[in-house]
C-alpha cells in the first residue's frame, strides 16, 4: 500500500510538472496571422456593415490561421475573414459584428465576432482565438490566454491555451483542447447575444457600431511577477 501511494504521489507532481511547463514554458505558438491585418486599425470600420456571405469569392481555407502575437496584440487589429464570402453551414447561428456586455458578470467587454463557413474568429481584451479550416494550421485555435502570470529575463509568460468552437442547436460551444470540457457558450436571444463563461457567469451583449475609444489598446492583463 505504501508503494502504491509513492508512485500515486510521483505521477501526480509529474504530472503537474509537465502541465506547468506546457502551459507557461513550452515554446509559443508560431505567429500565423497576416501581419498586414495586425498592424492594420480596425477601430476605424463600422461593424454594422457586415460582408455579404454569398460564395462569390474567397473561402475560409484560403486565409491564413489568426492567432494572438505573444500575449496579446498592441491595438484592435482588422478583421482576419474581411475578404471571405463563403455561405455559414446550416447548423450555424449568424453572431457577427461587435458586441458590448450591458449585464452580467462582464459589463463593459467588447468582441468582434468574424464567421465565414465554418470558421469563426473572436478577437477581444488583446486575444485573436480562431477556429475552422485555414490555409496554414489546425482546426483548433492554438494561442495563449493573455494574462501574463510572470517575466523571466524580460519575456512575458502567459498560459497557453488551445480550444475548438462547434456549432450545436444554434448554439457556439468551446471546448478545451477540442475534446476537453464546454468552458463557453455564445447564443442569441432576440437582438441579444448571450456569452456564459466558465467561471459562472452569464454576460448579456448588445451590437454596437463602432469600437470604443478605450478598446483600441487592450488592458495588461495579470500579475507580471518578475523572476529575474
Amino acid at each position: 500500500m505504501k508503494t502504491f501511494f509513492k508512485w500515486t504521489l510521483i505521477f501526480t507532481a509529474l504530472l503537474i510538472a509537465w502541465l506547468v511547463w506546457l502551459g507557461w514554458f513550452s515554446a509559443r505558438p508560431p505567429l500565423m496571422t497576416d501581419l498586414a491585418t495586425l498592424a492594420g486599425d480596425g477601430s476605424t470600420l463600422d461593424y454594422c456593415a457586415l460582408p455579404v456571405l454569398d460564395d462569390s469569392g474567397t473561402l475560409a481555407a484560403d486565409i491564413p490561421k489568426g492567432n494572438t502575437p505573444g500575449c496579446g496584440y498592441d491595438h484592435f487589429p482588422l478583421p482576419l475573414l474581411a475578404a471571405c464570402t463563403e455561405s455559414l453551414p446550416a447548423e450555424a447561428d449568424d453572431i457577427r459584428g461587435l458586441w458590448r456586455g450591458v449585464s452580467g458578470g462582464h459589463v463593459g467587454h467588447v468582441e468582434r465576432i468574424e464567421q465565414c463557413g465554418s470558421r469563426v474568429v473572436v478577437t477581444a481584451a488583446g486575444l485573436i482565438h480562431d477556429y475552422g479550416p485555414n490555409s496554414t494550421g489546425g482546426l483548433n485555435t492554438n494561442d495563449t490566454e493573455g494574462s501574463v502570470l510572470f517575466t523571466l529575463g524580460g519575456e512575458e509568460h502567459c498560459m497557453r491555451t488551445s480550444a475548438s468552437m462547434i456549432w450545436e442547436d444554434s448554439t457556439l460551444n468551446f471546448y478545451v483542447f477540442g475534446w476537453g470540457p464546454k468552458v463557453v457558450r455564445r447564443y442569441r436571444e432576440g437582438d441579444e447575444l448571450i456569452w456564459e463563461y466558465v467561471d459562472g457567469s452569464v454576460t448579456r451583449m448588445e451590437r454596437i457600431c463602432r469600437l470604443p475609444e478605450k478598446h483600441k489598446v487592450p488592458r495588461p492583463r495579470g500579475r507580471r511577477i518578475e523572476l529575474f
